[in-house]
């Protein structure tokens, strides 16, 4: 926005926290980039309610916007998803877990309701087979950036006229750590899609095992139980495979999959899960 010629009258971005080992507390990425660019900021979003601006611009706030704030101040979203599916928090990680062949991005006017405002502009993009929730994620970044710069470049006044919203809306609720667990009597591409959200991981010799990247991988006619290890493959639901290529075994740093192998060294009908 500030390299458009936005004037921007004030960031409201969550508190500092603790985002290291160190214990110290540090500000979002968002802070960091408006505090370098000069301009002033909140972690309160009733501050909004002094300042004289024409038009909010939320990103990946993760809160509804009370109603006295947009009675105050008009505000447009960038939403990662082709609404109205995948309405509410995790719309990229949803798009992958559910296989869905394209997503992208939708501008859209800010109403009390989870996502429910009407719609100015979406642009659309094929997700990748091999694609990670971050990955992504930052190509719809740049999606959200020129929806941004084409329909605001005349401000409120120059944005097109809105659609309501048509078809059936699904929501993307937050993913828990729970649903990142990999079960072994999935079928392998489901497995994959939850290593593409990132943060996946199972459990080997009663420790917990990250499995940071994955692929599918032929079968071999036989049939062992779902979890088993047969070299670097682990058999999953309905006969089918999946090959580790990166894991982080608990309180270790990641690793190549065939250097943990080497280091576990598995026994005859081991398994992932246990």
């Amino acid at each position: 926005l500030v390299e458009a010629g936005h004037d921007v009258a004030l960031v409201v971005t969550r508190p500092d926290k603790r985002r290291s080992r160190r214990g110290t507390t540090e500000p979002s990425p968002v802070k960091a980039v408006a505090l370098e660019l000069g301009l002033p900021v909140s972690h309160s979003l009733d501050d909004l309610l002094a300042v004289d601006a024409e038009l909010g611009v939320v990103v990946a706030y993760g809160r509804i916007i009370p109603e006295r704030v947009l009675a105050h101040l008009p505000m447009v979203n960038l939403h990662f998803s082709l609404l109205p599916r995948w309405r509410g928090a995790a719309p990229v990680e949803w798009a992958i877990l559910e296989g869905d062949a394209e997503t992208g991005v939708c501008l859209m006017a800010v109403e009390a309701g989870l996502d429910t405002g009407p719609v100015y502009a979406c642009e659309s993009t094929v997700v990748g087979e091999d694609e990670t929730a971050d990955e992504l994620r930052q190509r719809l970044v740049v999606v959200g950036c020129r929806l941004l710069e084409v329909h605001l470049a005349e401000g409120r006044a120059g944005l097109p006229r809105p659609r309501d919203q048509v078809g059936m809306p699904s929501y993307a609720e937050k993913i828990e750590p729970a649903q990142r667990q990999l079960h072994w009597e999935e079928p392998a591409l489901r497995l994959r899609r939850v290593v593409r959200l990132g943060r996946s991981w199972t459990t080997f010799r009663g420790q917990r095992l990250g499995v940071l990247s994955a692929a599918g991988a032929d079968a071999d006619g036989s049939s062992p139980p779902p979890g088993t290890l047969v070299g670097d493959v682990a058999v999953a639901g309905g006969g089918s495979r999946l090959r580790l290529l990166v894991v982080q075994p608990e309180g270790r740093r990641a690793m190549a999959a065939s250097d943990w192998l080497h280091g576990v060294r598995p026994s005859a009908g081991e398994r992932l899960g246990q």
